[in-house]
């Protein structure tokens, strides 16, 4: 028997992963694993190696698209963002009758299925300068989207907007990590207030 007879392919589970070669492919592909990394392990729980090789690609990869861990994180805190902004256009935009319940259930399904990343990012916004400012301007942007889906104007109305966003992502994020069943509050008379707050 030749020694090329010997060889057998090897098994799916240990192919490396087909990467595609396309940018634009390989930054997804990156993004895509940090953010699971992320909403997993947390901030400070992975490194830049560690994403590269849940994306398929070498740590060297990473460099080429990102220029550190704190780059792809606001990264995925942007499309975090766009996701959420996306499932607001789309309950605003049905027919649903009972908007606010359907809206305070969408914003609360997001902040719970990214409990981790969401702590994380409060935890940088509090003692990183960078994402502070990055989270502010995401913040200007959430607000000039309402704004003009309102179709209102001025510092009052900017002012509203600012508070119920704040409310909801707080009471959001309290229901998502289970703080209000940790006090003793029942979750459904909070989601009644983030219902009125939406």
């Amino acid at each position: 028997m030749t020694q090329t007879a010997n060889k057998r392919p090897a098994s799916p589970s240990r192919r490396s992963p087909k990467r595609s070669r396309d940018p634009e492919a390989s930054r997804r592909a990156l993004i895509d694993a940090a953010a699971q990394l992320f909403n997993s392990m947390g901030y400070y729980g992975t490194d830049t190696n560690r994403i590269a090789i849940a994306a398929g690609y070498t740590p060297g990869t990473f460099y080429t698209h990102f220029e550190d861990k704190r780059a792809i994180f606001l990264e995925v805190y942007r499309r975090w963002l766009d996701e959420e902004i996306a499932a607001i256009a789309a309950v605003l935009e049905s027919d649903e009758p009972s908007k606010r319940v359907r809206l305070a259930r969408v914003v609360l399904e997001h902040h719970r299925k990214w409990r981790t990343f969401r702590a994380s990012l409060r935890a940088l916004y509090a003692t990183d300068r960078v994402v502070r400012e990055a989270r502010l301007a995401q913040r200007r942007r959430q607000i000039d989207v309402t704004l003009e889906r309102q179709g209102r104007n001025g510092r009052q109305a900017r002012a509203e907007i600012l508070a119920a966003m704040l409310i909801v992502e707080a009471l959001a994020d309290s229901i998502a990590d289970g703080d209000v069943e940790t006090l003793g509050v029942r979750e459904a008379d909070v989601f009644r207030v983030l219902i009125e707050n939406i």
